[in-house]
């Protein structure tokens, strides 16, 4: 069992400094996808480090989660809808069909 949360730990390890280098050389956008890993980063240096009584990386992981938590909150918060602008279409055929054009993603 203690082999499964040293697999944990190093996974957790693995995944931040990932993310990190990600964003660092411009693969990644510092967005929620970058804080949900730093989300699980935490939550597995958090048991980790309860596993060995590592208390001040468990206190410093703690508050990784919650600012990423934060930020994951804000982040999805702030999240303008979507807007589609519908055009007119006016025909004096009937029983054709409407051709509406597809949206445009911005």
């Amino acid at each position: 069992m203690e082999l499964l949360w040293e697999i944990v730990g190093w996974t957790g390890a693995a995944a931040m400094l990932g993310a990190f280098m990600a964003v660092s050389m411009g693969w990644m956008k510092p967005g929620i996808s970058f804080q949900a890993v730093n989300l699980f980063g935490a939550c597995a240096f958090i048991l980790n480090g309860l596993l060995h009584g590592a208390w001040p990386s468990v206190a410093t992981n703690i508050a990784w989660f919650l600012i990423s938590s934060l930020a994951i909150y804000r982040m999805r918060a702030n999240r303008k809808p979507t807007v589609v602008e519908a055009k007119s279409y006016a025909t004096t055929d009937t029983g054709t069909q409407m051709v509406v054009p597809a949206a445009n993603a911005a």
